[in-house]
């Protein structure tokens, strides 16, 4: 078997908003009403550690965050507009990620997510079908950079560490994949899948 490439999602396969690539929270303030600032103070930067490593669900604490920083929309609405806005995939990644598939890689999704949009990436937007599986912060009750997230990994995958490739554009990321023992890429604006792997 091939070694396993594992992907991020978020500024490798997906790229922003589906019409122009922009942050997926560009227009919030002019669609929903809700400054970014507020978002962030009033729930990303409290709340969010907590969320995307699996101790507190997204719903319930949205809901409580939403109701000082923008009680006029609902949770199930910001949830909708963030997952659509954040869902522009870049099709020549997918591409490549598919001949890898073909070429007899596993290739699967490594991500900081929370439950929600994890299962939002492979039911809804199909990703199921493009990969063998999925390893998300949530559910691993770890996030990278953390060891425990590669640590879960290698043993999910019962896999020597040099076995494995990461391509993640969060260059925190990729220092801890390698000093884990795994091959890692940065992610960079411009790239393309077969010329990264070709520098390993």
């Amino acid at each position: 078997m091939q070694k396993p490439i594992l992907m991020d999602v978020d500024g490798v396969l997906f790229t922003g908003r589906p019409q122009d690539g922009a942050h997926l929270f560009t227009d919030l303030e002019a669609d929903l009403g809700i400054s970014l600032e507020a978002l962030q103070s009033g729930f990303f930067r409290p709340r969010w550690s907590a969320i995307v490593t699996g101790q507190k669900p997204l719903v319930s604490e949205l809901t409580e965050a939403l109701k000082t920083i923008a009680p006029h929309v609902s949770v199930q609405t910001l949830i909708d507009y963030w997952f659509k806005n954040d869902s522009r995939i870049d099709t020549k990644v997918r591409d490549a990620m598919r001949d890898l598939r073909a070429a007899g890689h596993p290739v699967y999704l490594a991500t900081n997510q929370d439950h929600l949009r994890a299962r939002y990436l492979m039911e809804t937007l199909v990703l199921a079908a493009e990969v063998d599986g999925i390893f998300y912060s949530a559910a691993i009750g770890h996030k990278k950079p953390s060891a425990e997230f590669y640590a879960h990994v290698d043993r999910a995958l019962a896999s020597k560490g040099d076995s494995i490739v990461l391509i993640d554009d969060t260059e925190s990321n990729v220092l801890a994949a390698r000093a884990h023992g795994w091959s890692a890429i940065h992610w960079l604006p411009g790239m393309t899948i077969p010329a990264a792997l070709a520098t390993l």
